[in-house]
């Protein structure tokens, strides 16, 4: 049965445990790649820099949901202000903030409670991911939700912070008319000393905040 064709309208604990896979494999690859393309409305052409890519079964070994994770954006005035940054803390902290630049649900599946539980989930593991991948912890999260098409309503109920909004202009295009739909900043703290973190107020040890 092919991916269009299938139907999971189930409870959140019918599907349990679910199980979260970080992409390793040329063949898991391919298929994250292909099921973006095919089924997110933002397409995909593949991260840049540090990144790590989820798939999300089910107890039946079904197929649910893509994740990705990537490097944060360069600049954006309601997290930073948030944070704390000057131009120095931002440039030294980026490294820390992983991005969810996609996050899909396959077609058929209609599951109450399932998208703000996999971001609960991913959030409880993705510092260690990033640590072995990189060796590196990440502090904060953040996405970028398009107002004309969303409301952000599963980050919300996964506890993530709407600090504000984006400007409409990109890196490359600073003044004069908008460029780029308006977006809401999301952000989710790690740690409760994530911002101190970012700030270089506390110390970090193998990928625990000290």
């Amino acid at each position: 049965m092919g991916l269009e064709s299938l139907r999971i309208e189930e409870s959140l604990s019918a599907l349990q445990p679910l199980r979260i896979q970080r992409i390793t494999h040329v063949e898991d690859v391919r298929l994250f790649r292909d099921l973006l393309q095919k089924y997110h409305y933002l397409g995909y052409r593949g991260p840049v820099g540090e990144n790590l890519k989820y798939l999300v079964y089910d107890r039946k070994e079904r197929l649910l949901e893509c994740l990705l994770y990537g490097a944060a954006a360069w600049r954006v005035a309601d997290r930073d202000q948030f944070i704390g940054w000057d131009e120095t803390a931002r440039t030294q902290g980026l490294s820390r903030i992983a991005n969810n630049t996609r996050f899909l649900i396959l077609p058929g599946v209609r599951v109450p409670h399932l998208a703000s539980h996999l971001l609960a989930m991913v959030s409880r593991r993705i510092s260690a991911d990033w640590q072995e991948s990189y060796t590196h912890p990440i502090l904060l999260l953040e996405t970028f939700v398009e107002q004309q098409h969303f409301t952000g309503t599963c980050y919300k109920a996964a506890n993530w912070l709407c600090v504000g909004q984006t400007t409409g202009r990109t890196r490359n295009h600073k003044s004069g008319t908008p460029m780029a739909p308006v977006k809401s900043v999301w952000l989710y703290p790690l740690h409760r000393y994530s911002r101190k973190r970012l700030l270089g107020a506390v110390t970090v040890r193998d990928g625990q905040v000290a």
